[in-house]
């Protein structure tokens, strides 16, 4: 199932608190922009295998791209573990009405803790505003529901995304490698979340000229 229909299920439980116009968004402060970090979660189950989130890696539903985290980011480096007046853990319901984007209480309450922290917002202000960039980035369709591994280049995953999102620089998304396999895709925002530039990120993307992407249907 792709992750936008679930998406649309949990929406309503979201709209008190969904901005409705990139002006209306939360705005924190001490950092410069974000890094929205979509994990491809068959590369994550596998490499960790038994140690992997049950809550990810074994239930009979199977994800795609996920939301590894949202990055609070300087021009050069970033913040983290930062010093917030909010608890550091995440309330159950809170870990609930993410579920479909990060389906991992374990990955939830860890990116609250050293990114989350650093956002300047309160905790539902912070994962609406995750809710609301995944929503801003079109995920390929040729990367939805994968019934079979593939092989494919770092460029290629980035063409795709760039092919979906038009407005999206080539210097504005980064793809990671872990264990010869596509891990993440990772794209660059303003704190409005419109694509942007971020050259620090994109020249640490994968260098390798072909990797394995592992198949979401299990």
């Amino acid at each position: 199932m792709s992750r936008r229909v679930a998406t649309l299920a949990l929406g309503v439980l979201l709209s008190a608190c969904q901005p409705d116009s990139a002006g209306s968004l939360p705005q924190g402060d001490g950092y410069d922009f974000f890094v929205l970090s979509l994990a491809w979660s068959p590369t994550y189950c596998e490499i960790e295998g038994d140690r992997a989130s049950r809550q990810q890696c074994g239930s009979r539903e199977s994800f795609d791209f996920i939301v590894h985290g949202l990055w609070p980011q300087f021009e050069r480096g970033w913040p983290e573990f930062c010093q917030s007046r909010e608890p550091s853990r995440v309330p159950n319901d809170l870990v609930r009405e993410v579920a479909d984007i990060m389906p991992s209480a374990g990955l939830v309450g860890h990116q609250w803790r050293k990114h989350g922290s650093c956002a300047g917002l309160s905790q539902r202000d912070y994962f609406s505003l995750v809710r609301t960039a995944w929503e801003k980035v079109k995920i390929p369709r040729v990367f939805e529901d994968t019934g079979r591994d593939l092989t494919v280049s770092p460029v290629e995953v980035e063409d795709a995304f760039r092919s979906a999102n038009p407005s999206l620089p080539a210097d504005g998304i980064a793809v990671t490698c872990e264990n010869r396999m596509i891990s993440e895709v990772r794209i660059c925002m303003t704190k409005s979340l419109e694509f942007r530039s971020c050259t620090e990120i994109d020249a640490k993307g994968c260098k390798m000229p072909r990797a394995s992407l592992p198949a979401s249907a299990r």
